[in-house]
């Protein structure tokens, strides 16, 4: 299981390389890569497409991600995106610490 931060400024959805090759992906082998701005400039990210992704209780099949390494200061496995809330309703309830995707 991934910790993935919700990110509602990431158009795509972010994970890191190692735990792509974990699960059989190889994106040193992918032509289709995409410019990232991160905190240190602009790189250039493999898009792997991955066969099913689940998350907040909703499943994605076939969602392109991209494959980076975050820094291990962040603490999470990745990010997930708006490509992943697109077409739902997300509701954030600060009050009651909940979130909801549906």
């Amino acid at each position: 299981m991934l910790r993935l931060a919700l990110d509602t400024g990431a158009t795509k959805t972010m994970i890191n390389t190692e735990h792509l090759q974990a699960i059989g992906y190889d994106p040193s082998s992918e032509s289709d890569r995409v410019r990232v701005t991160t905190g240190s400039g602009i790189e250039l990210a493999p898009v792997i497409s991955l066969q099913r992704i689940k998350a907040v209780r909703q499943e994605r099949i076939e969602l392109p991600v991209l494959a980076h390494t975050l820094p291990p200061t962040a603490g999470i496995d990745g990010l997930l995106g708006l490509d992943f809330l697109r077409d739902r309703r997300l509701v954030i309830d600060f009050k009651l610490g909940k979130l909801s995707l549906e």
